[in-house]
């Protein structure tokens, strides 16, 4: 069976550099056997590559694709906490928040970029329990956010 990082490879991704915290927290905190990752926005070589509201400014399906950095970012985080992405156990949660116009309602849908993802790298400890939440802003005018919860050995 394949490793997360061999997964990665066979999607033709590299995990980014940790993405720098934008105010006062820290990407990750463990407790236990989990590790909770801070919201992960959809950063590449630490700048947005688009700006705005899903609905209005950013298309759903450029949304859904940010949405999957975001995801990218994350997994970056669990792995420079944990050192292995192999000790995953299970992806417990992920809250996705979409910076919508006023009728947006495909939250859903723009999420999907992000779970569809942990699930290729994560295989059946990919499964998640999900939020989808629409919102009026996030921060640096970001259109998506992604956090989640990982169960780790």
């Amino acid at each position: 069976m394949a490793t997360p990082e061999e997964r990665l490879a066979e999607l033709g991704l590299t995990l980014p550099e940790l993405a720098a915290p934008v105010a006062a927290y820290v990407p990750t905190v463990r407790t236990g056997d989990h590790v909770y990752v801070a919201g992960q926005l959809p950063f590449v070589e630490g700048k947005l590559p688009t700006t705005g509201k899903v609905g209005a400014d950013v298309d759903p399906e450029t949304a859904e694709d940010l949405a999957a950095l975001c995801a990218l970012n994350g997994i970056a985080a669990v792995r420079a906490e944990l050192g292995d992405l192999s000790r995953v156990t299970r992806v417990v949660k992920l809250v996705g928040f979409v910076a919508s116009s006023p009728d947006f309602t495909g939250q859903p849908g723009v999420i999907n970029g992000a779970s569809q993802l942990i699930g290729k790298v994560f295989g059946d400890a990919g499964v998640h329990a999900r939020s989808a939440v629409g919102a009026a802003a996030l921060p640096l005018d970001s259109p998506v956010e992604v956090e989640m919860i990982v169960e780790a050995r």
